[in-house]
């Protein structure tokens, strides 16, 4: 800071104004027309989603295997995981989930449901496997699975159609998921 003003005037340390000419020393927020300050807004910044957030981790494992529990529902389930993490993850800490935080949710929900169906699916085929296959069931076993099953199970035998199969379903489940993780994240930044 100058010890002179641009008239000359010796100035005191930390002057706002110059005490001959009046000029202002430093920027200063303007006065509004109340005269008043204004207020400054300043936005909170709240922890990021993803998967280094403990505690968005287990909110989306909790409702990844909420949600593969009623698997019976497909996509309502997936939809309905992502929702209620948002909802849950608003609940526990406060936040107000922007729209991307709730999509991010989702996709960590929908991924780890991923994971879980997945999982399961290996261990159903390895044990079908070890017991023989489709042929090595019992008879009243195979004729209660009935055709619909037979066919699944030779789709299982080539390697490109898992892998097709396993990349739709893992479009389906986190897209349906992140959808609903938005929907939860508009509905929790409503007020009561």
């Amino acid at each position: 800071m100058a010890d002179t003003c641009n008239c000359g005037a010796q100035l005191a340390d930390n002057a706002l104004f110059c005490h001959k000419c009046g000029r202002p020393q430093r920027d200063l927020p303007e006065v509004d027309s109340t005269g008043s300050m204004p207020v400054m807004k300043i936005e909170p910044v709240y922890p990021a989603v993803n998967f280094s957030n403990g505690l968005a981790m287990r909110i989306a494992l909790l409702m990844a295997v909420g949600g593969t529990a009623v698997f019976f529902l497909p996509m309502l389930n997936w939809m309905a995981a992502g929702f209620f993490a948002a909802l849950l993850y608003r609940k526990r800490t406060g936040y107000l989930l922007s729209t991307e935080a709730g999509v991010r949710l989702g996709w960590i929900t929908g991924v780890l449901m991923f994971a879980i169906v997945l999982l399961m699916l290996t261990i159903w085929y390895v044990t079908v496997q070890q017991s023989g296959g489709f042929d090595g069931l019992p008879p009243d076993v195979k004729a209660a699975l009935g055709t619909r099953f037979q066919q699944s199970m030779k789709a299982f035998e080539n390697v490109w159609t898992v892998v097709r199969m396993l990349m739709l379903s893992f479009v389906s489940i986190t897209l349906f998921s992140m959808a609903g993780g938005v929907l939860g994240a508009r509905l929790s930044r409503r007020e009561p």
